[in-house]
């Protein structure tokens, strides 16, 4: 499913309720588990309009993951969107946005797990892992690219496709780890260590991706708000 089928979905209430039933259904009984009438009756609708919508259960499910994919791609894209001005403070907040709730979610990444599994033995889902996967990449390389020419550093299309690859897999590791909360350690310290973390790959002098971000919320406050 394409980016713009996962805006077209999101404006549309009901759809919108049928995805949010199914991804509870789903958590709560498994995907065969997770039957449509349990759905429809989760989001308060007929089961008629689920066959308006989606035609079938297995569209109804494959549809599902897509939100869950575009959930996560969105959540961590407006929050880079919601940080105008420097470069770094943009890259910074969507690498944070991934670390923190929503997308931090023993929920979300068990969700994920369950569909998963899927993308090997499905033609539809394996797309839609793609889909995602491609945008999230892009997504990356777009955050990436102007840190890198106001530091000076190679900025090339190749260069920004590689360093995206290496910080989506930290981030994927992280998010797992995090997400799943084995009490090893504070969930809270893991913002700053990815920030981190992408400030020593990507060669950027220590604090600059952090340091921009906390320049951009003191510039963003009322003098009232300022500390005396």
């Amino acid at each position: 499913m394409s980016r713009k089928a996962f805006q077209r979905l999101s404006l549309d209430a009901r759809r919108r309720d049928l995805m949010e039933a199914t991804l509870v259904c789903i958590a709560r009984h498994g995907l065969h588990g997770a039957t449509v009438r349990g759905i429809t009756e989760e989001a308060g609708v007929t089961a008629g309009l689920v066959r308006h919508y989606f035609g079938s259960k297995d569209e109804l499910i494959r549809t599902a993951y897509a939100y869950l994919v575009g959930q996560l791609t969105t959540e961590a894209s407006e929050s880079a969107k919601r940080s105008p001005g420097a470069a770094s403070a943009q890259l910074a907040e969507f690498l944070r946005a991934n670390m923190t709730p929503p997308n931090l979610s023993e929920h979300k990444v068990s969700l994920w797990a369950t569909f998963i599994g899927r993308v090997r033995s499905d033609r539809y889902f394996a797309e839609i892992h793609r889909e995602g996967y491609r945008e999230f990449l892009s997504l990356l390389e777009a955050l990436i690219a102007p840190v890198l020419v106001d530091h000076g550093l190679p900025h090339g299309a190749e260069t920004c496709k590689r360093h995206a690859i290496v910080l989506n897999g930290l981030i994927d590791g992280l998010w797992l780890e995090g997400s799943l909360h084995t009490g090893l350690y504070d969930q809270t310290i893991l913002p700053d260590l990815l920030v981190e973390s992408s400030e020593r790959f990507l060669g950027l002098p220590a604090g600059s991706l952090s340091t921009a971000r906390t320049t951009q919320e003191k510039q963003r406050q009322t003098p009232c708000d300022m500390p005396e």
